[in-house]
């Protein structure tokens, strides 16, 4: 695990206690060096607080997914809004807002780890219309053109087109992709949508893939 916070007794204590909690971590006080010690260690999930010196926490994350898929938990030091979408439409999988305890961020990480491994009851391929998606495989492609996802839209993708035509709340888009009570938190659900429309549909505006049924949710066009 990477964590990136400038302040040395906050990124002190974090690695303390993620260690107690059996975590091996990497620690950087800047943008620059987790760049650094990022392409040299590939950890399995990164921690990102949002306020950092030079390159900050939302451009970080931007760095990181041009050329990765890894997990990231983005930390603000206040529950705004603005500060959330915005790390969250920067590629990160979620967020924790100051102060919380070792152990939900622990938490939070294992649900991460856990959701992203492949599922063996998964259908091994799936099409609709020109798009594609082998589960077994991580792949997904439109008109025979691949297309990257992160970990967390592709998960919400397999869910959302295991059941296609199938109706989803917000709500229990949470429990089956994010894995865990995110206190009805649908903003994680709404920001990844959009992203997810962004990569897969021909016109992300008026979607052909993945619809909204208002006052329900969404579900995958048949």
């Amino acid at each position: 695990m990477l964590t990136v916070e400038d302040d040395e007794r906050i990124r002190s204590a974090v690695k303390l206690a993620l260690e107690d909690e059996g975590w091996t971590v990497d620690e950087a006080e800047s943008g620059e060096a987790a760049i650094e010690l990022f392409n040299r260690n590939a950890p399995d999930v990164v921690l990102i607080d949002i306020m950092l010196p030079g390159i900050d926490g939302f451009e970080l994350c931007r760095t990181l997914r041009r050329t990765s898929a890894v997990p990231i938990v983005m930390v603000t030091a206040r529950n705004d809004t603005h500060d959330i979408v915005a790390g969250l439409e920067a590629g990160a999988d979620d967020y924790l807002t100051k102060p919380f305890a070792a152990k939900e961020l622990s938490a939070r990480i294992r649900a991460l780890l856990r959701r992203i491994r492949p599922s063996t009851t998964r259908r091994s391929h799936m099409v609709f219309g020109e798009l594609e998606l082998s589960p077994e495989e991580g792949k997904v492609t439109r008109s025979g053109e691949e297309i990257h996802l992160t970990k967390t839209e592709f998960r919400l993708l397999c869910e959302l087109a295991e059941n296609a035509g199938k109706v989803f709340s917000r709500e229990n888009l949470l429990d089956r992709v994010w894995g865990y009570d995110y206190f009805g938190d649908g903003r994680l659900v709404d920001v990844h949508i959009r992203r997810l429309r962004t990569k897969i549909e021909a016109d992300p505006a008026n979607p052909r893939y993945v619809v909204t049924v208002r006052g329900l949710g969404y579900r995958l066009e048949t």
